[in-house]
């Protein structure tokens, strides 16, 4: 049992590891910033799965009454705002910012346990909530790349996730099991961002999008729909097996490794631009570098010449709009420095 335990555990850390960096990478590397369409097809997948899961028995999912669903549409609705909220904050924060503020929302399920519903807290638990607060507050003057869009998604956020967990706390526990839940959330999520999608704009603005035939996005965005599909799988084998204490701890160990990986993929990404950019500068500085000389004028200069029937000026240069603009080969080099540092070729 105990060995189940630790399998379930690592298996739920490798998920959250791996979805977090999917999901950054798609919408940061890639920019990929349609939330409508991408939190709809990872809603979509976790759905197809859960359901032919269900009809393979791997999982139990009864049917349920119109009046338990109804009573869970709200908490839907918040799922909702959690997924399009988190995912437009994840877009223009780093991990590690992200998850700090995420962890606010023990302040606000802290703070409505305590005022509301006038349960006993402990000093450990008060002081713990405190820090969160206190890291979070302290974000924003010490974020060298701080974003007030971002920040603003992400306290949609993190409230909508504190929301959610004191309607699911509120819920009779025999109502609706934990993959019931989730099966709804699937189902309400795809048909709502399905329709919020034209009014968004996302559904033909993702028409420009550059990446969009090229299999690196097509294969990212398949595995951020499997990963988030067993990310949910092993928290609900997790909740199920172990105690809420140690649930919480397994949450605890899987968060700093997302925060180093992002770290160290973040300065790998980074140096690999500032290499591209060096070969680009060296192969300019290369062709700059090189001796004028005379040669048969590129199809620029010819064409211009073939027009133009003045006398030429006193250098013996004909004062051409072409001449001495990023195309133009002036003087007569028989090379082209394009506007494009990228593409340097012969005429």
């Amino acid at each position: 049992m105990c060995v189940r335990r630790c399998l379930v555990g690592l298996t739920f850390c490798t998920c959250y590891l791996a979805s977090y960096l999917t999901n950054k990478y798609v919408l940061s590397v890639l920019k990929f910033t349609y939330p409508t369409l991408f939190q709809g097809w990872q809603t979509l997948i976790g759905g197809l799965l859960l359901h032919v899961s269900w009809k393979l028995g791997w999982a139990e999912i009864n049917s349920t009454s119109r009046s338990d669903v109804s009573m869970w549409l709200p908490a839907s609705v918040l799922f909702v705002g959690i997924i399009y909220a988190g995912s437009r904050a994840l877009s223009k924060l780093a991990i590690p910012v992200f998850l700090t503020l995420h962890n606010v929302a023990e302040v606000i399920i802290c703070g409505h346990q305590k005022c509301f519903r006038k349960e006993k807290t402990s000093p450990e638990k008060i002081c713990s909530t405190l820090f969160l607060l206190a890291a979070a507050g302290c974000l924003p003057f010490n974020d060298p790349q701080f974003d007030p869009n971002g920040y603003f998604w992400a306290v949609i956020h993190l409230f909508c996730v504190g929301a959610y967990k004191i309607v699911q706390k509120s819920r009779k526990p025999n109502a609706l099991s934990d993959i019931e839940q989730q099966y709804l959330n699937y189902m309400f999520s795809v048909v709502l961002l399905a329709v919020a999608s034209h009014p968004t704009g996302d559904l033909f603005s993702v028409l420009d999008f550059p990446f969009l035939y090229f299999y690196r996005f097509h294969g990212s965005c398949c595995a951020s729909g499997l990963l988030g599909f067993f990310l949910m799988l092993s928290t609900v084998k997790l909740k199920n097996l172990v105690a809420p204490g140690q649930y919480a701890a397994w949450i605890f160990f899987a968060k700093p490794p997302a925060r180093w990986t992002w770290r160290g993929l973040a300065g790998f990404l980074g140096a690999e631009e500032l290499l591209k950019a060096g070969r680009v500068d060296s192969q300019a500085a290369s062709w700059s570098e090189q001796p004028l000389s005379l040669g048969t004028p590129c199809r620029m200069c010819q064409e211009e010449e073939s027009r133009d029937t003045e006398a030429p000026t006193s250098q013996g240069i004909k004062e051409s709009p072409l001449r001495g603009s990023p195309g133009c080969c002036r003087e007569c080099t028989g090379l082209c420095l394009p506007a494009s540092r990228g593409s340097l070729e012969p005429c």
